[in-house]
């Protein structure tokens, strides 16, 4: 199961890290150009940094999420609800910060809705409470996730 959201994780990051705009060979991260390739237009440039940065948030939050789902399915407390609950809470932030400063009116208003309902599901514990299987897990990090951040993702892809 471990194995499983491994590679969910590290296919999910990838996935969002690879369409963050990088068409003209410059790697996520990197202001340049590839060679004889002209800069990007300031528009493009600007949805590549806030997909560079939703990027780092994804990555930076999807894993301690994951994992505390799975400590909270390998032994359902209060506590170990709370966590995942919280580290939910935490991605929703990362996106808010990641999004919060764009010119682009477009992906700071999708950003701020993004977040703005997985602040919510962080809140709802009935939600947590019917995550009870590994299946269940795999669920909320698959299809879940990737339906709860596309009003952000689909300006990176």
């Amino acid at each position: 199961m471990r194995r499983a959201v491994i590679a969910l994780m590290v296919g999910g990051a990838f996935t969002v890290l690879t369409a963050c705009g990088t068409a003209n060979g410059a790697s996520p991260g990197s202001n340049q150009a590839a060679p004889g390739a002209t800069a990007l237009p300031s528009g493009l440039a600007e949805t590549k940094q806030s997909c560079e940065a939703l990027g780092q948030a994804y990555t930076n939050n999807v894993g301690p999420f994951a994992e505390a789902l799975s400590k909270m399915v390998a032994g359902p407390t209060k506590d170990t609800q709370a966590a995942a609950q919280s580290k939910l809470g935490s991605l929703a932030t990362a996106v808010r910060a990641a999004t919060a400063t764009s010119t682009d009116a477009q992906i700071k208003s999708d950003g701020k809705s993004t977040a703005d309902s997985l602040t919510a599901k962080s809140k709802d514990a009935k939600f947590f409470a019917g995550i009870k299987t590994t299946e269940d897990v795999n669920k909320v990090l698959g299809p879940s996730l990737k339906e709860w951040l596309s009003p952000v993702t689909h300006h990176c892809s």
